[in-house]
């Protein structure tokens, strides 16, 4: 390895750290847990219990570089979906029969933003998520793509594509809770706030352990620190599908 790597986190020195903590054993439920709504940590507690009609599903976090940063596109769900409308959410979906999550993760993503499936490398996965509102039981899929890609969002899916970075959510700034009212009752909901939108429920969740992979990842860099040191700290970029910039509304559809 190039010795300059083990001192300035590259984006090409992150995807290979990256790899290998994904090779490792992962943080699983412990780390969801940083982000998961007070009602769904009983079911973390029982996390090897899944109910026998869970259906498979994915979503990808498709990594790309931006400047000396690593970033990786989000979708707000339009009110037409079946599922999780309005929401902030990685691209993705239901596994077809016999597909593999990898295979529904590049399908779906390709479906959705029209990114290059074909041209994406896998890095690893983190650990399958049960999302009780919708039934599925989600595997998250990391990828790397060399250069940003060029998205084309599906109208009646993707009402807007938000773009994410690493030194985003290494940042604690962006990480708070709000007061919500769901299924009858009030809650304090973990949040990660990515310019005016708020991430919450099983994507912030999938978000959550990805972090601690990351921070594993810069552990031999000196931990989560060199990458905010040696990155900008963007509030959140977004990129509207109409070209006509940052929208202000933010959706807490459950």
């Amino acid at each position: 390895m190039n010795p300059s790597a083990l001192t300035e986190p590259t984006p090409e020195a992150m995807i290979g750290r990256l790899r290998e903590a994904l090779a490792r054993s992962l943080p699983g439920p412990s780390a969801q847990w940083e982000m998961a709504p007070p009602y769904r940590r009983a079911f973390l507690e029982q996390a090897g219990e899944l109910p026998p009609e869970a259906r498979p599903a994915a979503v990808l976090i498709l990594l790309h570089p931006q400047r000396r940063d690593l970033a990786f596109p989000l979708t707000r769900r339009t009110d037409q979906v079946a599922h999780h409308k309005g929401q902030i959410s990685l691209p993705g979906g239901a596994c077809k029969p016999g597909e593999s999550p990898e295979g529904a993760a590049l399908r779906e993503t390709e479906e959705e933003l029209g990114s290059p499936g074909s041209r994406v490398r896998l890095l690893g996965h983190l650990t399958p998520l049960y999302v009780p509102s919708s039934g599925f039981l989600v595997s998250p899929v990391v990828g790397y793509l060399p250069e940003r890609p060029t998205f084309h969002p599906a109208p009646l899916e993707v009402a807007e594509v938000l773009e994410a970075t690493l030194s985003w959510l290494l940042d604690p700034r962006h990480q708070d809770e709000e007061e919500w009212e769901l299924y009858g009752a009030r809650w304090r909901i973990p949040i990660l706030r990515l310019g005016a939108h708020a991430i919450w429920g099983a994507t912030a969740m999938i978000l959550a352990e990805f972090r601690a992979v990351v921070r594993q990842a810069l552990e031999p860099l000196g931990g989560s620190r060199a990458l905010a040191r040696d990155l900008p700290l963007p509030s959140g970029g977004l990129v509207d599908p109409a070209g006509q910039g940052e929208n202000p509304q933010r959706e807490r559809e459950v």
